[in-house]
């Protein structure tokens, strides 16, 4: 931290514990009728809960061969998968990787006409579901979080793109009843120190504001070019069909400037996330993005600033960070989870966006067992935990998730957990 002057900025992150997420949706529910309840927006959902194993939303959202998200490193430089200056001539009327409307869903309602219309007779009468796009009879294949709960798990779970990195025999492990396991994995927008997004539009609408890192659209600058939808890894930029403009996850900044919560955070049942300030070396944020894949969980840490170090506080100050945010990223609990514990990880870091979202790993149910009928629970972690080798959810799938396909990093998170809750 000492080695240059360092150009520190502030950063409102968020943690969000797997371990107590009951996947109620409500946070869902709020988001939704504060954000995204008018024509065009019926298919946006800036914070969804996705079921793990599963493919997600929009489908298979994480397999970056088929959307060209986030960046990769070419030689020296870090490039966009998804355009660039050249590539955005060849794809300028037709972006091959953008999600279609199959890859989300199409909106519908339903005819409530016909329950109140329907003349007297002795069949009960029905409203069937009618396109928000067309106005038409539509036929429902999929919706918001088709899969909830494993539901149609052969079809989607079992083409969760992290499972790439599972055996065979724990695929098919994961498909016997008997150890029929998810959790839940909720998602805004990482609002991330290098946002795809961002870089992405040629109309330069996306912009990170420099007092607290929320990433935005300007809504006048944006000119429907959807660069950012295609650009996004994790698929949180939306286009509006109605007005011709992208939408994504605001943080609710409105609410933020007031002093309030963002509604996702102050709705939640589960009492799992966690909001606070975190202040980093902005110079050093394409050095670190650059890292090789097994390297970028650590390289991220260590460009978050310790906030009590007096050559930070310094250099904060002649950065232009108010001394109140200082005092904020002090008593922040997000720099505890993720830097001080280090249980708190950013999801697909490999996607090289420095995504300012972490979450807390899920721990395994406590396991009992039965003699003669008789329950028993154990007083130890050992007989109440399976060994890491022998989870239910492998390994390798939680650190194809959170840490780049690292499992040490895993491990290191569910030790720590264990130990919390065995004590």
């Amino acid at each position: 931290q000492r080695g240059h002057a360092m150009n520190v900025r502030s950063q409102i992150s968020m943690v969000f514990h797997l371990d107590k997420c009951i996947g109620c949706h409500t946070c869902s529910i709020a988001c939704k009728n504060i954000w995204t309840d008018r024509k065009g927006t019926e298919y946006m959902w800036f914070n969804n809960v996705e079921t793990k194993p599963g493919t997600g939303y929009p489908t298979q959202w994480e397999d970056q061969s088929k959307y060209r998200g986030g960046w990769e490193v070419n030689g020296n430089r870090l490039r966009l998968k998804s355009t660039g200056k050249a590539r955005i001539v060849t794809n300028i009327f037709h972006n091959p990787h953008l999600p279609t409307m199959d890859d989300y869903y199409e909106p519908w309602t339903y005819k409530y006409e016909d329950l109140f219309n329907a003349p007297a007779g002795t069949d009960q009468p029905t409203a069937i579901p009618i396109s928000k796009v067309t106005g038409k009879y539509i036929d429902i294949k999929a919706g918001p979080n088709w899969d909830d709960d494993l539901s149609g798990s052969t079809v989607y779970a079992a083409n969760d793109p992290n499972l790439g990195n599972v055996s065979e025999e724990q695929r098919q492990q994961l498909q016997a009843i008997e150890r029929l396991v998810f959790f839940y994995f909720p998602r805004i927008c990482n609002h991330s120190l290098n946002p795809a997004c961002v870089a992405s539009c040629p109309s330069g609408a996306l912009y990170k504001r420099g007092e607290d890192g929320i990433v935005l659209i300007n809504q006048k600058r944006c000119r429907a070019w959807r660069a950012c939808v295609a650009a996004c890894p994790y698929k949180k930029t939306y286009y509006n069909w109605s007005t011709g403009k992208s939408e994504k996850c605001l943080l609710c900044y409105p609410r933020l400037e007031t002093g309030q919560a963002p509604a996702c955070f102050h709705s939640c049942v589960g009492r799992i996330r966690y909001l606070g300030v975190l202040l980093y070396d902005a110079d050093r944020i394409e050095e670190i993005a650059k890292l090789p894949p097994e390297k970028l969980v650590e390289g991220q840490r260590e460009l978050i600033l310790d906030p009590n170090d007096p050559a930070v506080i310094e250099a904060a100050r002649k950065s232009g960070v108010h001394e109140s945010v200082i005092d904020a990223a002090q008593r922040s609990p997000v720099y505890q989870f993720v830097k001080v514990w280090k249980i708190a990880l950013p999801p697909h870091i490999e996607y090289r966006t420095m995504p300012m979202l972490y979450y807390v790993p899920p721990l395994l149910p406590v396991l009992g067992s039965s003699t003669n009928q008789i329950y028993e629970n154990g007083t130890n972690a050992e007989a109440i935990f399976h060994p890491f080798d022998e989870t239910r959810v492998p390994i390798s799938y939680l650190a194809s998730l959170f840490s780049a396909g690292d499992e040490a990093k895993i491990r290191y998170v569910l030790r720590k957990l264990m130990a919390v809750r065995t004590f």
